[in-house]
């Protein structure tokens, strides 16, 4: 089955309206940077073997890609002070910086050309058998290690989301786009403490997560420690 996201009919609700002017909890980011490029490098090194296998079995139990790119919204660099000064504040507010995200292919190709974007189901009859398993797994995320590398996301931060997607949780949750403050994760504080999005209420609560990382824990022992969830997470094969 198929949920499709609600159209912006709805009020917009805001717990805090001064999240939205809020800063976020500093740290050193040529540090941050060093380290998120370092674990990156080691962490392909040690799972090209992985990633190799379930490349193999893409390519061998579906036609089509291996890899799938698609759109997200990254950092705003509009509300960072750090970097203001270098963003051209006449191009347009998608809020955030635009990039493609790199992930294995696990659904069919073509799976979402009738459909407008949609959350994730159980039993989604889009998904391939091998992809069923990467999804279970998190291997289908492994390839993002690269976009941590060119500098579009970090290994800890918030699920960067797709435009459309973007444009109405934007409208629908008035501090959602506070979560934009830093680069996304592959990982982050609010995915190992919920599952998938599979409607508008795990959204806020994941929001509500997000902007705890953001604004209270955000920093290289955390981070660290996140990662540290993370594989335990995957481990037993449940949360994010």
């Amino acid at each position: 089955m198929e949920q499709a996201i609600p159209p912006t009919g709805e009020e917009v609700r805001c717990e805090d309206a001064t999240l939205l002017y809020m800063e976020p909890r500093p740290r050193s980011t040529g540090i941050a940077r060093a380290m998120n490029i370092t674990i990156a490098l080691i962490a392909l090194i040690l799972i090209s073997p992985v990633m190799l296998v379930f490349a193999v079995l893409v390519k061998l139990t579906s036609p089509g890609p291996i890899f799938y790119s698609q759109p997200r919204v990254g950092i705003d660099r509009r509300r960072s002070s750090a970097a203001s000064k270098t963003y051209d504040p006449r191009t347009a507010d998608l809020g955030g910086i635009p990039f493609m995200i790199y992930k294995f292919r696990t659904m069919r190709v073509g799976a979402e050309q009738r459909n407008s974007a949609v959350w994730a189901t159980r039993g989604d009859a889009r998904v391939t058998p091998i992809g069923g398993l990467m999804r279970k797994l998190r291997i289908d995320e492994l390839p993002q290690l690269f976009n941590v590398i060119k500098g579009d996301m970090d290994i800890v931060g918030p699920r960067p989301e797709r435009p459309s997607i973007f444009s109405r949780l934007r409208q629908l949750i008035a501090d959602y786009p506070v979560r934009q403050r830093t680069r996304p994760g592959i990982t982050g504080w609010a995915q190992i403490n919920q599952c998938y999005d599979t409607c508008l209420d795990d959204v806020r609560r994941k929001v509500r997560y997000d902007l705890e990382y953001l604004l209270q824990r955000q920093g290289i022992r955390e981070d660290l420690r996140i990662m540290a969830k993370t594989l335990a997470v995957m481990l037993r094969k449940g949360g994010w």
